[in-house]
């Protein structure tokens, strides 16, 4: 992985975007041209830190987290881990050690937020969200969701695989919103009539390891649930992530029994959801917990 080269590729596929972004950007900055150059500087630069953090899991050099992480307000929601800087500088020669390597495949920066969609290699190949919030340039918060990968899927499309370009920057907040009412309205049960509305008849691309392609395929894979007697719940939205097209919803819930995050990101086309993937990781128990943050 090479920062420089991913940022540069970053920062290039969004070239086409910036007209387009005027709008967008009026939120927190004067709508003008101007602003433009500055907002995606930033946004690059925060992009830079957080790949530089995840490469030093490979190298184990602790210079970015050093300089990118706040030594004394990192709050850790992974569960399984200590909070502050410390346990992940402490983690690093272990994970030099057990050959960790790490894929970043997208990107989405939406204020403070940067959320990563990649591929972890550590005691085999994970699918794994990362979301870092930024206070002052530097890293103070941290939540992620990983999901063991695997090969062959209904849908024939990888866990990962798909578009990376973001498009529509100016349509971001609209499909934020979209994005937030399906979950709400479909996922969490809200007013699952409203389905079809969604979607552009049975054109839906899914990365969901177990569902098939199409609303026909997510329709097949929900009632094989319920003839497993298999339960499946999402209770409530805790984060909406979004940059043009991609939208990133962290959501809380129930599978098979246990206690779930679910991480789903929707991509967004002609005002209808095109595209689906998904981590899904069982939450630990109290017992088993390193730290007392909320997983949320």
């Amino acid at each position: 992985m090479n920062i420089e080269r991913y940022i540069n590729h970053y920062y290039n596929k969004h070239q086409i975007n910036k007209q387009r972004s005027v709008h967008y950007l009026s939120n927190d900055q004067k709508n003008s041209k101007e602003d433009l150059p500055m907002t995606f500087n930033h946004q690059n630069e925060l992009v830079r830190k957080t790949i530089a953090v995840l490469e030093s899991f490979e190298s184990g050099n602790p210079e970015a987290i050093t300089a990118y992480v706040h030594p004394d307000q990192y709050i850790q929601h992974n569960q399984a881990l200590l909070d502050g800087r410390e346990t992940m500088l402490g983690a690093l020669d272990h994970l030099k050690g057990i050959g960790t390597k790490v894929s970043i495949k997208r990107a989405l920066v939406d204020g403070n937020y940067v959320a990563l969609h990649s591929v972890y290699h550590f005691h085999g190949p994970k699918i794994v969200f990362d979301i870092f919030r930024f206070e002052d340039g530097l890293i103070v918060e941290h939540w992620d969701n990983l999901q063991e990968m695997v090969e062959k899927t209904p849908s024939n499309h990888s866990m990962i695989d798909g578009p990376v370009t973001i498009k529509d920057i100016d349509k971001t907040e609209a499909n934020k919103a979209f994005v937030k009412s399906y979950v709400e309205n479909i996922l969490l049960g809200n007013n699952p009539d409203l389905l079809a509305s969604y979607f552009d008849g049975d054109t839906y691309i899914q990365h969901s390891p177990h569902i098939a392609d199409g609303l026909s395929g997510l329709h097949a894979a929900l009632q094989a649930l319920k003839e497993k007697k298999v339960e499946f719940q999402y209770t409530h939205v805790h984060q909406v992530i979004g940059q043009g097209d991609f939208v990133l919803t962290v959501s809380e819930g129930q599978f098979d029994g246990q206690h779930t995050a679910f991480y789903d990101l929707f991509r967004v086309q002609d005002g209808k959801i095109a595209e689906h993937w998904d981590v899904i990781e069982a939450i630990l128990p109290e017992e088993k917990r390193k730290n007392t943050n909320s997983r949320f």
